[in-house]
């Protein structure tokens, strides 16, 4: 009994020890866990915080604009991936936008341009000064996709939208779309269409466009050709004209990297004249002008000329058009002419044009007066330029570069190209545009081929002739009741040039 007792005792005190040993060790599984369960909360609460305090930072971010927080960057952001990609590259300071302009909107200004690349430049500057002038949002100008070219290149497409938006928002506010909320209007008609009158002063937008915006809301411009006077506009009006076209109008990157990759391939064989050769078929036919056309070639372009219904002059007498100076010069005229005028036999002859009606045939004799004949598709490889196929405004935009930088511009017939870029060029300081009296030079060119001239006296009158006609700093000729035979605004934006006349306009915007 004493040695079960003993041994009782024994294994009590090794059990009460065991027991208190199990119970240490389960006391410690039960503080560990929850001094991890304390960690964790507190780093699922820090968490909290933090999300917490960046949502804030967000918001604020949202409220207080660009120059805060909108330049911290945002692992959620794609525009901080495809900046953060940029900066890889190179670090750029940051663009200094404008103030935005405040105002009270009167309504939405929509305008669809129509004709090729620069009829529609123009036209786009006359809608931003309108639409400055009303106090409207400008919606960004819808492109011509109807006309002869068929070009279905959006405004994007062409110029750097974002540019055009930002470079003007000290004037006037333009959005790439519609509100959500008029978008429906125009579904359901419930907009106001209309054609401005051509040539019309700023005051008829006031009097007559006005109105209708405060009315519906929203107005359509289907026509924007020529719908702002070249004269009789207030200074303040010129100037944001001549801005939007020398400023806020960029190519896009791709069409401007490409236009000064074509500008370097020329500088390196030295100096360079572009010519805008206008002896293209859809010209000649529009035009009616047929010199230097066989029988098959005038049918074909008659044809062509009653194919197109918006083209309302049907019935053209060739030989008094000539006469009158209205027509482009042939290649062949066109050479004699550069001749005439001692341009250099050896100099780079950039051809900005599309593809000249009659082909090697009729470029033969130019060909041979200036064998250095480039264009821009035998200067870039077919793949630089396949992108381009199909867009006549993409290609007329990387000859328009081309033209601003050569050493000498000459156009052929004063199309819209021709007056663009001879403004542009007086901008970029007077640099010299030969503009070709064409009636006079027919008639010297017709004498000089019966034989009344000697080379030297045809060259000596072409000269004479000249002297003036080099891009020099002039006037515009105003002609009151006949805008369209007075001098174009955007081939002399005179009131651009010389800030001396600040002083002379008597209104403002």
């Amino acid at each position: 009994m004493e040695e079960m007792e003993r041994r009782r005792r024994k294994w009590g005190v090794l059990g009460l020890k065991g027991t208190d040993s199990r119970v240490e060790k389960l006391k410690s599984c039960i503080v560990f866990p929850r001094s991890r369960m304390k960690l964790w909360m507190i780093r699922a609460t820090t968490m909290v915080l933090l999300w917490t305090c960046f949502v804030q930072l967000t918001t604020l971010g949202e409220l207080w604009g660009p120059n805060v927080l909108k330049g911290w960057p945002c692992c959620f952001s794609q525009e901080y991936s495809s900046a953060a990609s940029s900066l890889a590259v190179k670090s750029l300071p940051a663009r200094a936008l404008p103030p935005k302009r405040v105002y009270q909107n009167n309504g939405y200004l929509m305008v669809s341009c129509n004709g090729g690349l620069n009829q529609m430049r123009a036209a786009i500057c006359d809608m931003v000064a309108i639409a400055r002038y009303l106090n409207v949002t400008l919606i960004v100008p819808e492109l011509d996709k109807t006309s002869f070219w068929a070009d279905p290149s959006e405004f994007q497409d062409i110029f750097d939208v974002d540019h055009f938006i930002t470079s003007l928002r000290d004037e006037v506010r333009i959005l790439k779309k519609l509100p959500p909320r008029l978008k429906r209007r125009v579904v359901l008609g419930m907009i106001y269409t209309m054609p401005p009158i051509s040539w019309s002063d700023i005051s008829y937008y006031q009097n007559q466009v006005l109105p209708l915006i405060r009315k519906y809301k929203v107005v359509h411009l289907n026509r924007t050709d020529a719908r702002l006077a070249n004269n009789g506009q207030s200074f303040e009006i010129q100037k944001l004209r001549c801005r939007v076209n020398f400023s806020a109008l960029k190519f896009t990157p791709q069409i401007e990297e490409l236009g000064k990759k074509v500008i370097r391939l020329l500088r390196k064989k030295g100096p360079f004249m572009v010519l805008h050769l206008r002896y293209e078929m859809d010209m000649l036919a529009f035009s009616g002008c047929t010199q230097g056309c066989n029988k098959e070639e005038v049918e074909e372009l008659t044809r062509m000329r009653y194919a197109y219904p918006w083209w309302k002059e049907k019935i053209i007498n060739s030989k008094l058009k000539r006469r009158d100076g209205l027509c482009p010069l042939t290649p062949e005229e066109t050479a004699l002419t550069l001749r005439a005028l001692d341009i250099d036999p050896t100099i780079q002859v950039y051809i900005a044009a599309g593809e000249i009606y009659g082909g090697i045939r009729k470029m033969a004799s130019l060909a041979a007066a200036y064998p250095n004949l480039v264009r821009k598709e035998t200067l870039l490889e077919p793949s630089e330029l396949s992108f381009f196929q199909n867009h006549s405004s993409q290609m007329a935009a990387l000859d328009y570069l081309v033209s601003l930088e050569s050493d000498i511009f000459v156009p052929t017939y004063d199309g819209n190209m021709a007056k663009v870029v001879e403004g542009h060029r007086r901008h970029l300081g007077f640099k010299k545009t030969i503009l070709l009296d064409r009636k006079l030079l027919v008639d010297l060119i017709d004498q000089y081929n019966a034989g009344s001239f000697t080379r030297i006296e045809f060259s000596t009158a072409v000269k004479e002739a000249h002297v003036e006609r080099m891009g020099n700093p002039t006037r515009r000729l105003v002609i009151p009741d006949r805008p369209k035979e007075e001098d174009y605004f955007y081939s002399n934006p005179w009131e651009c040039l010389e800030p001396s006349n600040e002083g002379e306009t008597s209104s403002s915007i």
